[in-house]
């Protein structure tokens, strides 16, 4: 009888205590976990600005190939040929610098007439590559390559400067950008949301392919003077600009 009396004293304690602990220290704190979601609403949007220019640059493979009994003699054949060419595109103006070697080959030459392979000489190649500026003197220097002997003329291709290709590439950009906030104030106007701030631009720059010629049996080989046209290189620019929308 005394020990079920002191377990019940024992557990009223327990009790008062409990309630005088949350009267005084305040209700127990639960770990609760809390998520906060937000919903972004965005518009995105392109626009393509283009710019245009005549090429100011030409670049064109030219070269010489000769065949002899002996390595030696294919390599002076050659070399004269190359070293003529070479002094006569600085005579137009041509800058050194700008006059490459981009080839040079030395291959027997075989011939299977017997039924079996013979060599019967050696056939050397060499190509430069040569940038001219001003684009005026590309016919000249075609003429000047095949009169000095060069019988491989050709991948005549146009181009632009470096600091050309730049200021076309800011007007495209600049046209690019005012189209795409053309486009999202027309579609926000259409759609009855506000265009928030620009958080986001992407550019993709479509840069000038150089303009082929004709292929190089095609140029300066058929004794009449050459004349070539430059045509147009065009730079175009696709901008995304991402609004936020409300």
């Amino acid at each position: 009888m005394r020990e079920f009396k002191a377990s019940l004293i024992t557990i009223v304690f327990i009790f008062v205590a409990l309630f005088l602990y949350t009267k005084l220290a305040g209700p127990i704190p639960l770990a609760v976990n809390s998520i906060t979601t937000t919903k972004n609403d965005f518009l995105n949007v392109e626009g393509v600005g283009e710019a245009t220019a005549i090429p100011d640059t030409a670049l064109i493979s030219l070269g010489v190939t000769k065949t002899a009994p002996t390595v030696l003699d294919a390599q002076n054949q050659a070399n004269t040929v190359t070293n003529k060419l070479t002094e006569d595109l600085k005579k137009l103006g041509i800058d050194k610098k700008d006059i490459e070697t981009i080839n040079y080959s030395i291959n027997p030459n075989y011939d299977y007439a017997s039924g079996r392979q013979t060599t019967t000489g050696y056939v050397v190649t060499q190509n430069l590559q040569v940038k001219i500026k001003p684009i005026e003197l590309t016919n000249k220097a075609i003429d000047t390559a095949t009169s000095d002997g060069a019988n491989m003329v050709g991948g005549v291709t146009f181009t632009l400067n470096d600091e050309e290709k730049s200021k076309l590439e800011e007007q495209a950009r600049k046209q690019a950008i005012q189209k795409a906030k053309e486009k999202a104030q027309s579609i926000a106007n259409s759609a009855g949301i506000k265009l928030g701030r620009i958080i986001n631009v992407q550019e993709n720059t479509t840069q000038p392919r150089p303009i082929p010629l004709m292929e190089k049996s095609d140029i300066g080989l058929g004794g009449s003077q050459t004349s070539v046209e430059p045509g147009q290189s065009t730079i175009s620019i696709t901008v995304t600009l991402s609004y936020q929308t409300y």
